[in-house]
């Protein structure tokens, strides 16, 4: 790999070297390096772009890295992943996609990842994203994630824009039966011109199922974002969205949740703020020593952290 690749795998899957276990590499559409083991099995889909991951019941203490790496101006692609998780497994699953763009035309990478979560099952699922490079072509992204869980199943999933993307839509579909849970942690910061689209629609269609929506994120200079969450409450169940925004400069936020039970013994909470940094805080900072930017950097990386 290249200088500028190995930095993108760095930035997207927390990787200086090939990971041990289960790992499947995409850089430039083509396939980069694959790995397999006893228990986790991957297969290159036969009839669209994509893999899927099948991982055995009863699985512990092992991972998956699939990240995608675009290091080429001008590529777009759109990849379907499919991963079937088997009962009582307890896996991590680390994704992202990284893009740098130094040329005129634009690259754009669209992922399709489906969970089919067993009964049971825990997964953690971790997806960042970054861009970077100084080229005239933009640089999207629109990741599509959709979780079926079974029984009892338990998913948490830890999604970042870390920086560099012009324009995003992540689009997050849920479907929780009987007793299971999905916790859903989101950081994005976008600056410049950027635009940002966050889409969750959760389905609780089991007894004692529940979901819980935290967004944080920051828009500086000129950016947009736009909070999207519906929770369908279809009948005994708990659920919970929260947006909290920094906005700063020029930039525009808009957050619109939604609602919906269709039963009294759905409980459904949403929480959105959207404020400037507090004075008091970039004060207390500054009184240690720090410069006002030095002061204000600090706040939002504890903020997005």
């Amino acid at each position: 790999m290249t200088e500028i690749e190995k930095n993108l795998l760095k930035e997207v899957a927390m990787l200086d070297a090939l990971p041990k276990g289960a790992y499947n590499i995409r850089a430039n559409s083509g396939l980069a390096g694959r790995n397999t083991t006893a228990n986790i099995d991957i297969q290159t889909k036969k009839d669209k772009p994509g893999i899927d991951i099948i991982i055995k019941p009863g699985t512990k203490n092992e991972s998956v890295h699939i990240p995608v790496i675009i290091s080429q101006t001008g590529i777009k692609e759109c990849v379907y992943n499919d991963f079937f998780i088997g009962e009582d497994a307890d896996i991590t699953i680390i994704a992202g996609c990284g893009i740098h763009n130094c040329g005129n035309e634009d690259s754009d990478h669209d992922g399709i990842h489906t969970f089919y979560v067993g009964k049971n099952a825990k997964v953690k699922y971790v997806e960042r994203h970054y861009a970077n490079g100084d080229g005239k072509g933009k640089k999207f992204m629109n990741p599509t994630t959709v979780a079926k869980l079974e029984e009892n199943a338990f998913m948490r999933m830890e999604t970042t824009q870390i920086s560099g993307i012009d324009d995003t839509t992540r689009t997050t579909k849920a479907e929780l039966k009987k007793g299971s849970k999905l916790e859903i942690h989101e950081s994005v910061m976008t600056t410049g011109e950027q635009k940002a689209v966050s889409d969750f629609d959760a389905n609780l269609i089991g007894e004692e199922s529940s979901c819980n929506i935290i967004s944080h994120t920051v828009a500086r200079d000129k950016s947009f974002q736009h909070f999207k969450s519906k929770l369908n409450g279809l009948t005994s169940c708990k659920g919970h969205s929260e947006c909290d925004s920094i906005i700063m400069d020029n930039a525009k936020v808009l957050a619109t949740p939604e609602l919906y039970a269709e039963t009294t013994e759905a409980s459904l909470i949403h929480e959105a703020a959207i404020g400037k940094i507090a004075g008091e805080q970039l004060i207390k900072l500054m009184t240690l020593g720090l410069t006002e930017k030095e002061a204000e950097e600090q706040i939002i990386a504890g903020f997005l952290r």
